[in-house]
């Protein structure tokens, strides 16, 4: 006997539609390159959507084929997140802080065919644009009345717009059909193409939507840090576009003073993040209390990194801003946990409390989550570990390429993360590291990420990062690299002390180096690999 209800497609077209017909008077705020606000609404952007998707048209591109952006969070980037989609086409957001080569690797990979960029971009468009296979470019200025910088074949985005009158209604895709992808960071090899259908995106912005996730609605203010050329911006753009939230795009400017600015200004409600993003923010909030009225702010998410106990306690002890952890990856679309308290972990005493907020929280609604090691199920103890692995509406299940399949995905159809974990009684994941980056001494596991996270809660640290090193007898030992705050001189066997109050002493690094700076990825995670390559001269065996 089958059920008697409409068979009614979960796609972005629907989305789109239900933010016109309710939510079409509530803005969407863009900070330009020259620091201005322009402010538009949902129904002018989605009137422009249509406009950009008929031009998409007009230039050839058909169902399937991809159109890629490269672009800052602005309200054009988010013309270009609806009309590629709903037009049959796939967007494909370009990660501008990757090298020329990378991209060129990438966009050719995908089989781009038309690329939006910003005028401030076209110096990096023109290192590769020539091995990507572009069919059109097309140059989006800074709406400030001068050219955009389209030259020879180039095409205007404003020109092209104005040429065209749109639809009245958007075409119906289905379901299933390709909506956008993003690609790995390729921290551990190439990139990899994760292809995401309208019904994962439609319900990834559902669970994201719901109190026990980012918990957003029309109330809110949506301040959108997350680069929307990776992994959908953590899905916030249509996320706010599902429930009316306003959203407030910082453009270029990210520096923390701008981002303040923005959130008193258009009083911010919610926002997320990668801790380097927030570590800056809350040493501008110390060097200059009281200069910023952030009592709108109910909450600020962390995530793409373990979030530093000391961040946390920061933001919400000095300055009562309530802070989230989350987990996620860009196969999953990309959010997958949120460390929101059910009531029986708000009636826990405080630091029992603190321990499980510190946690990466639960998997969102349709999200399945298991830990296996080389005997199985682990159970869920909160303390047995093993790679975490997840299955569920919005989860991969394929890499746009099938050759680069190798390995990540399980015979009875689960992700394989890569992250070692554990998860307690209560559903709470806990990231305990990656599978590469786990430290084994001697036949025993150490955890780089627990490390670090001591290690920045000192007050004299700013930045840390442990990497294994080999070792003649242990094999492998931990190093850290440190580095100090401003004007802070840490000496290496405080730090170490520091430690030793908090792990066995086996756990212990053997040696912490000083550093300027870590290098990071794109997303402003640890780039671990070229940290280990420099510090092999400075510790190629036993001490």
């Amino acid at each position: 006997m089958l059920g008697l209800t409409m068979d009614y497609p979960l796609t972005l077209a629907a989305v789109a539609r239900r933010a016109e017909a309710v939510f079409g008077d509530r803005p969407v705020v863009s900070r330009r390159a020259d620091g201005r606000m322009h402010r538009t609404s949902y129904a002018d952007v989605l009137h422009r959507a249509r406009r950009l998707a008929t031009a998409l048209c007009g230039l050839g591109v058909r169902p399937g084929d991809r159109v890629a952006t490269l672009c800052w969070n602005h309200d054009r980037h988010l013309e270009a997140y609806f009309a590629a989609p709903l037009m049959g086409a796939v967007l494909h957001t370009l990660n501008l802080r990757l090298h020329a080569d990378e991209l060129a690797y990438i966009a050719s990979h995908a089989e781009d065919r038309v690329v939006l960029v910003d005028r401030a971009l076209l110096p990096l468009l023109e290192a590769f644009r020539d091995r990507a296979g572009f069919r059109h470019v097309i140059v989006i200025g800074d709406d400030d009345g001068s050219p955009s910088g389209a030259v020879g074949d180039d095409l205007d985005y404003e020109t092209l717009l104005a040429a065209t009158d749109g639809g009245s209604v958007w075409p119906e895709p289905a379901e299933r059909d390709a909506a956008a992808m993003c690609y790995t960071s390729g921290t551990t090899s190439r990139p990899k193409g994760v292809v995401y259908s309208h019904r994962a995106l439609v319900l990834h912005s559902m669970a994201t939507a719901m109190a026990g996730s980012f918990g957003i609605s029309a109330t809110d203010s949506v301040l959108a840090v997350v680069p929307m050329f990776h992994a959908n911006a953590w899905g916030l753009p249509f996320t706010a576009a599902l429930t009316g939230a306003k959203l407030v795009f910082p453009g270029m400017h990210l520096d923390a003073a701008a981002l303040l600015d923005l959130c008193q200004q258009e009083r911010v409600t919610f926002s997320a993040g990668v801790p380097t993003v927030w570590l800056g923010v809350l040493e501008r909030l110390d060097a200059c209390p009281g200069a910023y009225d952030l009592r709108t702010m109910r909450q600020l998410v962390i995530g793409g990194a373990a979030a530093p106990d000391a961040l946390v306690r920061g933001l919400e002890e000095r300055h009562g801003i309530p802070v989230a952890t989350s987990w996620g990856m860009t196969e999953i679309a990309p959010v997958g946990t949120v460390g929101t308290l059910a009531p029986e972990g708000e009636a826990l005493p405080p630091a029992e409390r603190h321990t499980l907020r510190m946690k990466q929280g639960v998997p969102g609604a349709l999200l399945e989550l298991r830990v296996r090691n080389d005997q199985g199920d682990v159970p869920w103890d909160g303390v047995s570990m093993g790679e975490l692995e997840v299955r569920g509406a919005y989860a991969a299940s394929a890499y746009w390429r099938p050759e680069e399949d190798g390995g990540w995905f399980t015979p009875d159809g689960w992700f394989r993360t890569g992250d070692i974990a554990s998860i307690d009684g209560r559903g709470y994941l806990q990231i305990r590291d990656r599978s590469k980056d786990l430290i084994k001494s001697g036949g025993e596991w150490i955890s780089s990420v627990a490390l670090e996270n001591a290690l920045m809660s000192h007050p004299d640290v700013a930045e840390a990062a442990v990497v294994a090193v080999p070792h003649a007898k242990w094999l492998e030992r931990p190093l850290a690299a440190v580095v100090a705050r401003e004007g802070r001189a840490p000496a290496r066997e405080a730090l170490l002390e520091f430690l030793a109050d908090r792990f066995p002493r086996w756990w212990l690094p053997d040696d912490v180096v000083f550093v300027a700076s870590i290098p990071r990825t794109s997303t402003g995670k640890f780039l671990k690999s070229v940290l280990r390559a420099g510090l092999r001269d400075h510790y190629g065996g036993s001490p």
